[in-house]
């Protein structure tokens, strides 16, 4: 396959919610008005009050930092600053895996919420869910903390001990955990058999995804013959997102032609599109993609790309709604800023921002009783400053982020594997592959 992306998109596996990245050496500037400077000079006369006179000398470096974070996250949720050693945490994480925890956070209400706990790490198994607030850390509480601190504090050596104090909405009390730091290897692709299908859950896009796709698939054809194998599920049900090229060849996998995804900034010479080039590896077989809250960013490219084309079925829920790009530009060694500079499109020419994936068959999955109440997922149109999408209404973007552990309980899974064995019937699948939608 060839592998077209020049953009990189990035999941922070313990950051900030997934959010799709052009690194860039740097952008042409317009200068500002003479006004703007004038602004600007009374920034510095405050910067040297507060420097000289402060009842307690601050940090200098602090001081700026905070600053510019506060300009940054006043245009947007996913714009922001990183200092040196958050540019580099940032650049570690694309590898596919990290020292942690191994949870997906944004900051709301100033604590750090839950949006994934990412499979077989240390927080999924002490038990920590999507929803969950973090409001202490080792007994200091989260309140004040920007989320890269908090986040900061959750990292250390590995099998040392940390304790979270959780609030969990339905819950009585707060819930304190223990859980050892280690090294989290996030593999990129889990796959099995169901039988006579073949069923693929992209965990998150990563350096590793298309080829842990590519081989999973190659392993579904060798355990079940050609004429025995009803077709694939591909679950993207909480996927955070990830690289950008991951996103398009992961979206090839399965396409033979056609517009992938499309991003467009300010000025319309800023728009890339990126096409699927011959060659589906399932060989044409049926697909349904699965998809709820807690699938964001990359994973909605992938599903709205293969819903526009009529190459798959989107079953599900909504997704997330995140559907804006940010351009990396690096700052040698004082770190790297994070800039929204443009949103992305489906093949149709849709923006998913602030409204998410709309499923083509729209299935709940029931919480079981326990649960119920307390595990929630609000999407990018609940983020406080979002952008606003442009197809945005009051009904928003995101659903309920919930997976059963237990395949049997699993009620997306089980309608999916029904539509694939005709043992039930949608007007929605399979799609009519001559009828994809051609680009706007």
């Amino acid at each position: 396959m060839i592998r077209r992306a020049s953009l990189v998109l990035v999941g922070a596996l313990m950051g900030a919610t997934a959010m799709s990245v052009i690194y860039s050496a740097g952008m042409p500037a317009v200068a500002a008005g003479a006004s703007t400077y004038k602004e600007l000079s009374i920034f510095g006369d405050v910067f040297e009050r507060v420097r000289a006179q402060y009842v307690t000398p601050p940090q200098e470096d602090k001081l700026i930092e905070n600053a510019i974070n506060g300009m940054l996250t006043s245009l947007d949720p996913h714009s922001s600053y990183m200092n040196a050693k958050d540019a580099d945490d940032m650049r570690t994480q694309t590898k596919g895996e990290f020292g942690g925890l191994g949870i997906e956070v944004t900051m709301e209400e100033e604590l750090v919420k839950v949006i994934t706990p990412i499979d077989d790490t240390p927080a999924a198994r002490a038990g920590v869910l999507a929803g969950d607030f973090i409001s202490e850390i080792d007994g200091q509480p989260v309140r004040g903390l920007k989320l890269e601190d908090a986040v900061d504090k959750m990292r250390g050596e590995i099998n040392t001990p940390i304790k979270l104090t959780i609030l969990r909405k339905g819950a009585d009390k707060p819930i304190e955990l223990t859980i050892v730091r280690d090294i989290i290897p996030v593999r990129a692709v889990k796959s099995r058999v169901e039988g006579d299908v073949g069923y693929l859950r992209v965990i998150s896009f990563s350096e590793k995804t298309y080829d842990d796709l590519e081989k999973a698939i190659v392993n579904i054809k060798k355990e079940v013959p050609a004429d025995k194998l009803k077709g694939y599920v591909l679950d993207l049900r909480l996927n955070p997102g990830g690289l950008l090229d991951q996103a398009i060849n992961v979206s090839d996998a399965f396409l033979e032609r056609g517009e992938v995804v499309s991003t467009r900034g300010r000025n319309p010479d800023e728009t890339r599109r990126f096409n699927a080039g011959p060659g589906d590896l399932t060989d044409g077989k049926p697909v349904i993609v699965l998809i709820n809250g807690g699938s964001a960013s990359a994973s909605e490219i992938v599903a709205g790309a293969l819903q526009d084309m009529h190459r798959a079925t989107v079953l599900g829920t909504r997704s997330f709604g995140k559907g804006s790009v940010q351009t990396m530009i690096p700052l040698g060694e004082n770190g790297m800023l994070r800039l929204t500079t443009a949103l992305y499109y489906t093949p149709s020419g849709k923006s998913i921002q602030g409204t998410g994936i709309q499923p083509d068959i729209k299935v709940d999955q029931p919480l079981p009783v326990e649960l119920q109440g307390k595990v929630t997922m609000e999407g990018e149109s609940s983020l406080p400053g979002h952008i606003k999408g442009q197809n945005e209404t009051e009904e928003g973007s995101g659903s309920v982020a919930y997976v059963p552990p237990e395949p049997k309980d699993d009620v997306q899974l089980n309608y999916a594997l029904d539509l694939l064995r005709g043992v039930k019937k949608d007007p929605s699948f399979p799609p009519i592959a001559d009828k994809a939608e051609v680009t706007k």
